[in-house]
């Protein structure tokens, strides 16, 4: 069994403190859920009437068609652009020439600082009112792919300092070219240091595509208003809606941290001793 030395194991009191703690950190939260279910039928929210169109066929396939499938466009497109464009500005970065550094630094500092939800509406008075060559939907593709893809652009930049020096060392004295060592060696060793940082910022561009209510385009958040109208539903509307985003937010999670593992690898603690043996055995030697 390994420890590590930034971690002392727990010793038998602290376990039972913390299994004390976790009681009655569990006791606290059933009281609180408890209380909430009591609240709405105190005041009358878990009636049939309010909740009857999310078991509606017909108000389902809405929510579900013109409200997550296109909350899940949304997400996608702006996922895949902002990778790129986090991957391009990073790298330019990274670049020794300064024609090319400086104007890629302006413009991630200057879209990392305005807020997203801004950036939908000047997309949106820009490219979408009259008319504008695009939509709602895409003015927030673009807003959130500038936005996310910048962050991505400093989780690039960091990844690939990240690396230590002597790979490129290396790589230069075989004679490999910058674009080469680039492609070849730092971007494929970063990816995996920069991968939960990446997962975070997917979920961040998920949780994001809501802001697209407020320009008028599809998604989740839009889909609420016209049943919560006609129902006057507000707090059921706001409680199916968030458990969607929840539930599509763990599952992207989940896929996200399959496609970590599978990249990156897990080795067991036997696999890690050893590892430890043989470095010891070098050291040694």
């Amino acid at each position: 069994m390994t420890t590590s030395v930034l971690f002392d194991a727990p010793g038998p009191r602290t376990v039972a403190r913390h299994r004390v703690y976790t009681v009655i950190s569990l006791v606290a939260l059933t009281a609180l859920i408890a209380f909430v279910v009591w609240t709405m039928y105190d005041t009358g929210q878990l009636e049939y009437e309010l909740w009857e169109p999310f078991v509606t066929p017909e108000y389902v396939e809405y929510i579900l068609v013109d409200g997550l499938l296109e909350t899940l466009r949304m997400a996608f497109f702006s996922i895949i652009f902002a990778v790129v464009f986090g991957l391009v500005f990073g790298v330019a970065k990274l670049s020794d020439r300064a024609w090319v550094r400086w104007p890629a630094w302006l413009v991630v500092e200057f879209f990392r600082a305005v807020p997203v939800l801004l950036l939908m509406v000047f997309a949106f008075f820009l490219l979408a009112i009259g008319d504008g060559p695009l939509t709602s939907f895409w003015c927030v593709v673009i807003a959130l792919t500038l936005y996310n893809g910048s962050v991505l652009a400093e989780v690039f930049r960091a990844g690939i300092n990240a690396v230590p020096r002597g790979q490129a060392e290396a790589a230069y004295a075989v004679g490999m070219r910058k674009s080469q060592v680039m492609t070849s060696v730092l971007l494929p060793q970063a990816v995996k240091i920069m991968l939960p940082a990446i997962i975070s910022q997917m979920v961040v561009a998920l949780k994001d595509t809501s802001l697209g209510y407020y320009i008028l385009a599809p998604g989740l958040t839009a889909v609420g208003k016209p049943i919560y109208l006609e129902f006057n539903n507000q707090v059921q509307v706001a409680i199916v809606i968030t458990a969607l985003y929840v539930a599509v937010n763990l599952v992207l999670t989940w896929i996200a941290t399959k496609v970590q593992k599978r990249l990156v690898g897990e080795k067991s603690p036997l696999e890690l001793s050893q590892v430890g043996n043989l470095d010891g055995g070098s050291n040694t030697a």
